[in-house]
């Protein structure tokens, strides 16, 4: 009985051809098979690295779902599988996370040959902070799906990083402009490690103005400061708002719970201002006698 085949995914340049390591030049001239999102563009990789060019098989998003079928069969008999995107790590952003899952699914190893990307470039050189980010990939084109995301992506307080295309790039930082301000810190990469790299750091708004100057060229990475703490709300913050929901017809419980929401505060602090008893204002004592007479 033949060993089981493992998938292992192979890490290829972003840009200069100078980081595509030994490890991954070895794992593909290894395997039976390389998935790849386009053949001719895996084929000039091969060859330049002299590479002997195995099987090559299409995954991209429009033949994943059939291609994961033919692969896992290819496992099933015992072959070595890569997988390659265009340019860097194969699935962030790119086909073959499915492939990936079925694969842990059925229970055949999965590798990986780490490599270039372009997220992590990006996030780096950034001089944002790096300890906690996201990454949110491409923003969905149009409809709920973008508002949402955008509206979850001005709230995040870690620095998140997006891809865009070029040709959105500028529609993208409008965007972002109208649910984080102006002066968010933003910074625009594009050509990594390529010969015209350029790395643009300021704000959204100045963002936006060196787009406007010069055509947009080649895909970007953003990497967006996260959002400011909010500032914590006072005692009178949280009065206040007990009043307004009250005025409006509210019961006490219910004000309590939608004041805590809106201001991310704790219920029991909101219960317990909601139940303190009002201040007693000083007693006005009667006109024409001064503190000495009361005391005697």
């Amino acid at each position: 009985m033949s060993a089981p085949g493992r998938l292992v995914l192979v890490g290829t340049p972003i840009g200069n051809l100078e980081d595509m390591s030994p490890r991954a030049s070895a794992a593909l001239a290894e395997a039976d098979v390389v998935a790849c999102e386009d053949t001719r563009r895996t084929g000039r990789l091969l060859q330049r690295f002299g590479v002997r060019a195995p099987s090559l098989r299409v995954v991209n998003e429009h033949t994943e779902a059939d291609a994961t079928v033919a692969l896992l069969a290819r496992l099933a008999a015992g072959d070595t599988v890569a997988l390659v995107s265009d340019a860097g790590m194969p699935a962030i952003s790119d086909p073959g996370e499915r492939l990936v899952a079925a694969a842990v699914e059925a229970g055949y190893p999965v590798e990986v040959v780490p490599g270039p990307s372009a997220c992590l470039g990006a996030l780096v050189l950034s001089g944002l902070p790096t300890g906690r980010f996201v990454f949110e990939g491409f923003l969905p084109r149009k409809g709920s799906g973008r508002v949402e995301r955008l509206a979850e992506v001005a709230s995040e307080r870690r620095t998140v990083v997006l891809y865009e295309a070029p040709h959105r790039v500028a529609r993208t930082l409008a965007d972002l402009i109208g649910v984080c301000g102006e002066q968010r810190r933003v910074v625009l990469a594009r050509e990594l490690t390529k010969l015209h790299e350029e790395v643009f750091r300021g704000t959204l708004a100045e963002a936006a103005a060196r787009i406007e100057e010069t055509e947009p060229r080649g895909e970007f990475v953003i990497v967006l400061d996260g959002a400011p703490a909010a500032e914590e709300a006072t005692d009178d913050d949280v009065l206040g708002a007990l009043d307004r929901y009250r005025a409006a017809g509210a019961s006490t419980r219910d004000a309590v719970a939608d004041v805590a929401h809106d201001l991310g505060v704790a219920r029991r602090r909101v219960y317990e201002l909601a139940n303190r008893p009002p201040e007693r204002a000083d007693p006005v004592r009667p006109s024409g006698r001064s503190d000495s007479e009361e005391d005697r």
